[in-house]
């Protein structure tokens, strides 16, 4: 096992942290050579001096994110970030408004290493973007300032609502346009300040941020750790305002801490497993009260309540992968050794082979965002979402070579037979209710009808005139003799990102939204599941957990203001971004004089959580991505997945073979392929 140490004088300073790893993989601080070997034994001299500078090859990231089109002084000569899909330049005053459309691409691999050496003052870059939001990846060409600007769809400059040619075009006077920046409100100034005070620092540079950063908590528990699912807003706030370079530490860092050797009681965890969350220990260096180090520990579910292992953090871990690279355009990152070798590990943690008959992630109980007690064993709406996002980020970034050919066919057929039994047995209507009622039960065939052997009798009353006329949902769980018909909005909103139900489904749900607004939405954006579980159901399937007592708490029903930004991502996959502005506002009335907490309690989610950390910072970063996302919708279009038609026409089930009833597949396509 090969140890890196950071070394520091007695006297420095509380507010720099170093990190201590163990890992017999590649530092993370810097690009790996273009071999594929490396000297693990070069890592122990890594070593930091007194002043507090590390002795190690200085790599900083490439500025690849947000580049200003126009500023105040600036002519217009800086080039738009990979994936600025429409560089809006809009004037105050008198000033006239510019405004540069762009048109398509395919590939941004060759271009994204290579952009800082394509830029001078006298170029700018054309972008072109197709579909509308469904941006596909960008690809740059260079043009002179002095170059001929022809005067069609895919070149063309707006000013004042009239096209220029190349003649007029010289005739804006570029000192004066400003980019498109309207005012800050005082909740987003003050967001954006607490979430930079919330940064946790490694070596001079950010490597994430903790849970949360109230000064008057005095026992702060874990909250003072950076988790994983935590930090994926603030990546996403950090990466929409231009700032990658905590989202590269942060992904490299935690790569360092997969398969720690840890044990609970003797038992190890899985390889490839990532930390649900990581803390800066200091200890004493050999007993030298001058000198420490300092430790990066991370958590995999050994120090957390109930001793669970998160399924979730490696499936968060590669989503954020993907849209880091999306974001920035820096694809360098996933197509190093040692993440590659990351995702593969993940992958193949999630694809062993077992005894379950389901394409879906069998898991335990608190694994996931509802880390307690809730009755989630098994097969988790919210996991398999994560999961199917995951598995198709993978498929995107995994190189394609000999090495990886049986990795990505295993992903294809997952991938195909997951979307199935997901769109098929989870989605419930008013029209799916009703077979239910009418099911026969105990039917032994390999055509039953009533596969799982579910009881009508597990329909509870409150569904019967909850569900609406239009729209429906997908289940919370689904297992043999059992389907948990509760709303589980995570989930939901996750199977619309990425495209895991139909185009119809994903319709329906946000029309189940908006039919229900004061049940799931209420005054504080959104209930994590819906109902809530109360009397003799909440003793025996929280084991009377005293943190979910009350109905309509914490994860018993709770609203978590965090859940916003992934609803406002999915209100505009599906083009109604006016329901997360309508959400977004009733949030921003409330979360900065309550002071940004981490969950409300009551049924509308009136009363700030019983047990609620204050300045919670996903909570915060929610906010922001929700407010950043809105303004810049083109971005959301990086961000999410539009349906694969080919997963249709894989099927896997192979009982064709055995001389059985052809697979459902073909039957049910034309009903979910809508």
């Amino acid at each position: 096992m090969i140890t890196i140490h950071c070394f520091a004088n007695s006297t420095m300073k509380s507010s720099s942290r170093i990190l201590l790893f163990r890992r017999n993989l590649p530092f993370s601080g810097c690009p790996l050579p273009k071999s594929h070997h490396f000297l693990a034994s070069n890592l122990s001299n890594f070593r930091i001096n007194s002043d507090h500078t590390c002795k190690f090859r200085s790599c900083p990231l490439q500025n690849l994110g947000f580049r200003r089109v126009i500023d105040h002084t600036q002519k217009f000569s800086r080039v738009p970030s990979p994936g600025f899909g429409q560089s809006r330049v809009i004037s105050s005053g008198n000033v006239r408004r510019l405004s540069v459309i762009s048109s398509v691409s395919s590939d941004v691999r060759s271009f994204s290493t290579s952009v800082e050496t394509r830029v001078n003052d006298k170029n700018f870059e054309k972008i072109y973007v197709q579909g509308g939001m469904n941006v596909k990846p960008l690809v740059v060409e260079r043009i002179d300032i002095d170059e001929t600007i022809e005067n069609n769809e895919e070149s063309r400059i707006e000013v004042d609502g009239n096209f220029l040619n190349g003649e007029n075009v010289k005739g804006v006077d570029e000192s004066e346009v400003l980019i498109t920046k309207r005012e800050e409100s005082e909740a987003e100034k003050e967001a954006w300040k607490l979430l930079q005070d919330s940064v946790v620092m490694y070596c001079g540079s950010p490597i994430g941020t903790m849970a949360a950063n109230d000064p008057g908590d005095k026992t702060p528990l874990n909250y003072d750790q950076v988790f994983i699912r935590d930090f994926v807003p603030s990546a996403l706030a950090f990466l929409l305002k231009g700032e990658g370079e905590i989202v590269r530490n942060f992904l490299l860092h935690t790569l360092q801490l997969q398969s720690w050797e840890k044990t609970v009681d003797c038992y190890s965890p899985g390889q490839g497993l990532m930390p649900a969350s990581f803390k800066v220990r200091t200890v004493p260096l050999d007993g030298n009260n001058e000198a420490h180090e300092e430790v990066l520990d991370p958590d995999f579910g050994e120090s957390a309540i109930g001793r669970v292992a998160p399924v979730d953090s490696g499936l968060w871990w590669i989503i954020l992968l993907r849209a880091y690279g999306k974001i920035t355009g820096d694809y360098t990152l996933q197509e190093r050794v040692d993440v590659q070798t990351g995702i593969k590990l993940i992958l193949n943690l999630c694809l062993t082979d077992g005894f379950d008959m389901f394409p879906s992630l069998l898991v335990t109980d608190g694994s996931c965002m509802i880390d307690r007690r809730m009755g989630i064993h098994g097969h988790p709406l919210e996991i398999q979402a994560l999961f199917y996002s995951a598995l198709r980020c993978s498929r995107e970034m995994l190189t394609q070579n000999d090495a990886s050919i049986n990795l990505v066919r295993a992903i294809n057929n997952r991938l195909s037979a997951l979307s199935f039994h997901i769109r098929e047995y989870y989605w419930v209507d008013m029209k799916k209710i009703n077979e239910i009622y009418r099911y026969k039960t105990e039917e032994y065939s390999t055509d039953a009808t009533n596969k799982f052997n579910i009881y009508p009798d597990q329909i509870p009353s409150w569904l019967m005139d909850w569900v609406p006329e239009e729209g429906g949902y997908l289940i919370g769980n689904l297992q043999p003799a059992h389907m948990d018909f509760r709303f589980f909005t995570l989930g939901n909103l996750w199977s619309i990102i990425s495209s895991l139900g139909t185009p119809k489904q994903n319709q329906g749900i946000l029309d189940t939204i908006q039919a229900k607004w004061d049940d799931l939405v209420g005054h504080m954006p959104l209930k994590i599941c819906y109902p809530a579980l109360e009397y003799e159901e909440w003793r025996i399937i929280t084991g009377s957990d005293p943190k979910n007592t009350s109905p309509w708490s914490y994860h018993n029903g709770g609203s978590w203001p965090t859940l916003l930004w992934q609803f406002t991502l999915a209100c505009i996959k599906m083009g109604r971004p006016e329901l997360a502005r309508k959400a977004v506002a009733d949030a921003e009335k409330r979360l900065a004089v309550d002071r940004w907490p981490e969950y409300y309690d009551t049924r509308n989610g009136r009363f700030i959580g019983k047990q609620s950390r204050l300045f919670q910072t996903w909570t915060i970063a929610g906010y922001l991505t929700s407010k950043m996302l809105l303004e810049n919708p083109e971005m959301a279009a990086l961000l999410f997945w539009e349906e694969d038609y080919d997963l249709l026409e894989i099927c896997v089930c192979g009982l064709s073979k055995t001389g059985r009833r052809k697979c459902s597949r073909f039957a049910a396509r034309s009903q979910i392929l809508v």
